[in-house]
């Protein structure tokens, strides 16, 4: 009797064990169309593998049950255009409502933590694109008008304002999730294809921030590992870069640069020898350089009065956006200069200027020294020069 009920607790014990591990995926597609299959794909080394199907019923209803061995990405797919990226744990139970044609954006998702993060910034995306495509209409609507190309300036301005809250509330999201393999999917996020919402070429440092947090907890996750090989490649990549501009750069004088500032007056680069100077080129519309604009209020206010001067060159069309700028970014107490010809600015070819931002620290004989140093690198550089 005795030895039954041994074996009985025992079976129970492993029913219960094997049940913990099952997930569960309840949900409705609201107006589904008929004869569409739906999939749940298994994401893992950036392979897809489907794990179950179902021909959706004309109410909407589905259910999926699946093991799951550890904290794993799946997608609940229509078609290539039309899924939603779920991050499942074993035991479970996720509920959710969508439209059928708009898996991404579920009304409603329950019973999962990681689902509902991604869930929810998806949302965020969302409101976002539907801002653009109001100002992508409004410029439709507006074509002919005789003050058409400062409405353009406007709806130009206006959108670089929305992506850089957009890009605010992303790093928003990963700094409080950063142990969460959401972060993975929020970090790769576009707004249109092609177009990363965390470009790696000025955000390095999150891609590095996410990859040291979860390469420590989940060193055998596929996706983990080709991030932390990503960030590898990007960081000799960046090296390399600036191994190679200053190879070609450091040393020499800055060409001299005369151009008009916010007064009219012309001001020369020449006139600020004798101390540190950054040249910096940006412009209102580029929203990495505004990005960039705090962090060059910190150095000036730490370093000016000890010999360190911005010259900032700014490649706008309007005096209107730039003094702008200028205003919201709280950029008035160093030195500005524009012809306001945008990528036809003399200072294009001068420089050899293919993107922006773009800089150069010079030193007090007007020579260069270091370039294109952005966020914390640009803080090291002058502790080190000045500290």
């Amino acid at each position: 009797m005795i030895r039954k009920l041994i074996i009985c607790l025992i079976c129970s014990v492993l029913l219960s064990s094997c049940a913990k591990k099952k997930a569960e995926i309840t949900g409705i597609l609201e107006q589904p169309r008929p004869g569409v299959f739906l999939f749940l794909q298994e994401l893992s080394d950036n392979d897809l593998t489907t794990v179950d199907s179902l021909l959706i019923p004309e109410d909407g209803s589905f259910e999926f049950r699946t093991k799951v061995k550890s904290t794993s990405f799946y997608l609940l797919k229509i078609n290539q255009n039309n899924f939603l990226t779920m991050l499942i744990e074993p035991g479970e139970k996720i509920k959710m409502t969508s439209h059928f044609d708009s898996l991404n954006y579920p009304v409603l998702v329950s019973g999962s933590e990681g689902t509902e993060l991604m869930s929810g910034y998806n949302r965020v995306v969302l409101n976002t694109i539907r801002k653009l495509r109001q100002i992508s209409e409004t410029h439709d609507r507006n074509l002919g008008r005789a003050d058409f190309a400062s409405l353009v300036d406007s709806l130009e301005n206006a959108g670089n304002v929305h992506l850089s809250e957009l890009n605010s509330i992303t790093k928003k999201y990963i700094d409080e999730n950063i142990n969460s393999l959401a972060t993975i999917v929020i970090l790769n996020s576009q707004i249109s294809p092609g177009v990363r919402i965390i470009n790696p070429e000025y955000d390095l440092d999150y891609f590095s921030k996410v990859d040291s947090s979860l390469f420590s907890k989940y060193p055998e996750n596929g996706l983990v590992i080709s991030l932390h090989n990503m960030v590898k490649d990007m960081k000799a990549l960046d090296e390399n870069r600036r191994l190679n501009s200053l190879e070609g750069e450091a040393g020499a004088v800055a060409p001299d640069i005369a151009l008009p500032s916010p007064e009219g007056d012309t001001v020369r680069l020449s006139s600020t020898r004798g101390k540190y100077v950054l040249l910096d080129f940006w412009a209102a519309w580029c929203p990495p350089c505004r990005r960039e604009n705090p962090g060059l209020v910190r150095a000036y206010n730490t370093y000016h009065d000890r010999g360190f001067e911005i010259f900032q060159v700014s490649l706008d069309k309007t005096r209107e956006a730039w003094l702008k700028a200028i205003a919201d970014d709280r950029l008035e107490k160093w030195i500005h200069v524009s012809d306001l010809k945008y990528w036809n600015s003399v200072v294009v070819p001068l420089y050899g200027i293919e993107s922006i931002p773009a800089s150069y620290l010079l030193d007090p004989g007007g020579r260069i020294i270091a370039t294109n140093l952005r966020g914390e690198a640009l803080q090291r550089k002058l502790a080190e020069l000045f500290d």
